[in-house]
Order: C-alpha cells, then structure tokens, then sequence
C-alpha cells in the first residue's frame, strides 16, 4: 500500500514556497494522509495567522469528498457543486466536522498509480495565487493530482467539466 513520505511532503512545500517567494504571497501549506489526518504544516514569514488552519482544511476536505465520490476532483469542483446544488450543506459539513470542510483552489488529491495517498492544501494569496502555487509544485515535485488508470464513468467526467466551465475554468478537463 503506497504512503506518502515526509521528505516528499517537504520538497512540495519548499517548492510551493519558493514560487510564494516569488509571486510575493506568502502562504501556509499543508499536506494530509488519505484519511485527512495531518502529516506536514508549514507557515511562511508574514503569511496570516489563519492560513495554517485553512491549508489544513482544505487538504481535510479534499481527502474527504475525493474519497467519497470521484464528482470531487479538487477544492475548486467541490466548492462549484455546493454552490449549485446545496449551499447550506457545505455550511454544515464545516460545522460537524469542527471547521474542517473549507473548499476553494489551492488544494488537490495525491495520487500514486491508482490509489488516493492524501491531498495537500495552500492558503494565503487568492483562490487564483494559491491554486498556481500549488500546480506549480505538483508538477515539480511529480506528484498525479488522478489516478493512474482514470476510472471515472463519462457522465461523470462531463458532470465535472462542466462545472469548470461554470466556474470560468474551460482549462479544468479530466
């Protein structure tokens, strides 16, 4: 059974914070295993006291609603099917789970081959800044943001790319 390791978990998050440096954003990037528990946090300098609390929700929901249903292939599509289908249900998800249910870019699954191995979260900048943030370091460091062998039936793959499109996100394909 794949894991993530630590020392993976620090290239993503240096690299994300060398393109933060960059982009002049500083943010809080944290990084969970497939169930949502914690692995690895860190704060950049001057990045808000709150963005720890949010990287780590979104890395939370990711891992949450990813693991349930292949409908949720990032913060983005998950926040574009709440916000069209039940608004006050991500409201209370956030409250049963003690806050833990944020949705916004920034924030992905980790894949290695077909297995889902935990999901990270970037908070700090726009939803915009961290999701380039995030991308950026995904691709640098090789993490698969899918499963090796997509799985996922036509209805919905189209279910999904419509939402990006919704959302402005014609660049969203599966």
């Amino acid at each position: 059974m794949p894991k993530l390791k630590i020392a993976e978990c620090r290239e993503f998050i240096q690299t994300v914070s060398a393109k933060a440096l960059d982009m002049k954003v500083p943010v809080a990037i944290a990084v969970v295993n497939a169930e949502g528990h914690l692995l690895a946090l860190e704060r950049m300098d001057d990045a808000g006291f709150i963005t720890p609390d949010i990287a780590t929700s979104k890395a939370f929901t990711v891992a949450a609603f990813r693991s349930m249903s292949p409908r949720f292939p990032d913060g983005l599509a998950i926040q574009q099917w709440f916000k069209e289908r039940n608004p006050q249900m991500l409201i209370n998800a956030s409250i049963f789970t003690g806050g833990k249910v944020v949705v916004s870019g920034g924030c992905a699954p980790i894949f290695k081959g077909d297995e889902m191995v935990g999901a990270y979260g970037v908070s700090g900048g726009t939803s915009d800044q961290d999701e380039i943030m995030a991308i950026y370091a995904r691709e640098k460091v090789g993490w698969a943001h899918r499963a090796q062998n997509d799985a996922t039936p036509p209805e919905v793959r189209e279910h999904i790319e419509a939402l990006y499109r919704k959302a402005g996100l014609d660049t969203g394909k599966l």
